[in-house]
């Protein structure tokens, strides 16, 4: 096992303010662009043009009207209908834009398809950032209108801006690389400021397909194993292979309350029937599970012992663990680990329901065996993409 203090690294003297849906994220991000003097990144799997996309993007075309450097790079599938509307506009307004992995043809089922930028990252004048799982969209624009779409993203000061704002420029010059945009490569402009802002204690932790491909789930289990009282993990697609369910078994067998917090409403059929083959297991070895029902749960956070927090993009499942590129920021501090356990709290008494073990004892065998094909399918889809020869699905 990895040693908590020599891995992930650990800043001291941060401030990581968390942020709940789209009500707190949105007026703080926007705030923060209006302010910026020199630079803006911002990263997005999802920009969709509704009512947030455009308070966002007239935040962003005012930054560079004013001589900031906006910088913007979307995701070629999650964003594909933003591009093809309103690139362009931006482009003519002074925003530099790019598209990680254009969409060239829906119909491909190729791994590279699967291959996103998942993670939501913006790092402004090198002073704040934002790290979490809320796309650029209305998270009221739903089929459950009277109540957004449920998710966490935390603002940041302090040391932590160093990985955060290096890791930002990395990708872009990546993809001006690989575009052939060498005239929208980086120059220097802002300097993270990275002296004490607070005293939270944190790291920030990625995902991609080179040095950091299993990072995010090496640190859930780094922590999990170590758990000695709690692990609360509140998940929008829980489909995790064989290492993260054993690892919660074992917690929930040693005397660990183990309570995961999933997605009640179905958004995705398949996957949404793929998660209820795994209740049965989970719920036999004492593992508490609660469906959201109030709205879209699209939560990407944990919390472990009172004093361990995650908050960031990726999911318990093949697209986040094993495809995408994702960014998570953990909080090793007592004050914010029981603030975001209040809010989940909350959540799960205002809108969860806790699964009956007794009920799903009693599960008919043909209901078992649909989701076992729900599941199959899932995996098989992931095999298709091209995914199943890689060495590291062998342990899934």
């Amino acid at each position: 096992m990895i040693s908590r203090e020599l891995w992930p690294h650990f800043s001291e003297g941060n401030a990581v303010t968390l942020l709940e849906n789209g009500a707190e994220f949105f007026p703080a991000l926007a705030s923060a662009i209006d302010h910026a003097r020199e630079e803006v990144f911002l990263e997005t799997y999802i920009f969709r043009d509704d009512r947030i996309g455009q308070m966002i993007a007239e935040a962003l075309v005012r930054a560079a009207e004013r001589g900031v450097i906006v910088s913007l790079l979307v995701d070629g599938f999650g964003s594909r209908d933003f591009v093809a509307s309103h690139m362009n506009r931006l482009v003519e307004k002074g925003v530099r834009m790019l598209v990680y992995r254009r969409e060239v043809g829906r119909l491909l089922l190729r791994r590279h398809r699967l291959r996103r930028l998942h993670r939501k990252l913006a790092a402004i004048d090198g002073r704040i950032a934002f790290v979490g799982g809320i796309n650029i969209v209305d998270d009221h624009n739903t089929a459950l209108p009277g109540h957004p779409r449920h998710d966490y993203a935390v603002r940041v000061e302090g040391p932590l801006l160093q990985p955060i704002h290096d890791t930002t420029r990395r990708l872009w010059e990546l993809v001006a690389w690989a575009s052939f945009r060498q005239r929208l490569r980086l120059r220097n402009v802002a300097t993270p400021r990275t002296d004490n802002a607070g005293t939270i204690r944190a790291a920030f932790v990625i995902r991609d397909n080179l040095r950091h491909r299993r990072d995010i789930e090496t640190a859930y289990l780094q922590a999990i194993d170590q758990a000695e009282r709690e692990v609360v993990i509140a998940n929008a697609y829980f489909l995790p292979g064989r290492r993260v369910r054993k690892a919660l078994t074992a917690a929930a067998d040693r005397g660990v309350t183990v309570i995961i917090l999933l997605q009640g409403r179905v958004e995705y059929a398949l996957q949404h029937y793929a998660t209820k083959a795994l209740y049965p297991a989970l719920i036999r070895h004492g593992v508490r599970i609660f469906e959201y029902h109030r709205s879209f749960l699209h939560a990407k956070v944990a919390v472990i012992d009172g004093h361990w927090a995650t908050v960031g993009s990726s999911n318990f499942d093949p697209f986040s663990l094993l495809l995408a590129r994702e960014g998570n920021v953990i909080v090793r501090d007592t004050g914010f680990a029981g603030r975001l356990r209040e809010r989940l709290d909350a959540a799960m008494a205002d809108g969860a329901i806790e699964l009956d073990p007794r009920h799903w004892r009693r599960k008919a065998w043909l209901t078992r065996a649909l989701h076992w094909i729900a599941y199959g399918l899932v995996r098989m889809a992931v095999g298709l993409s091209g995914y199943a020869g890689d060495r590291q699905a062998e342990t899934r």
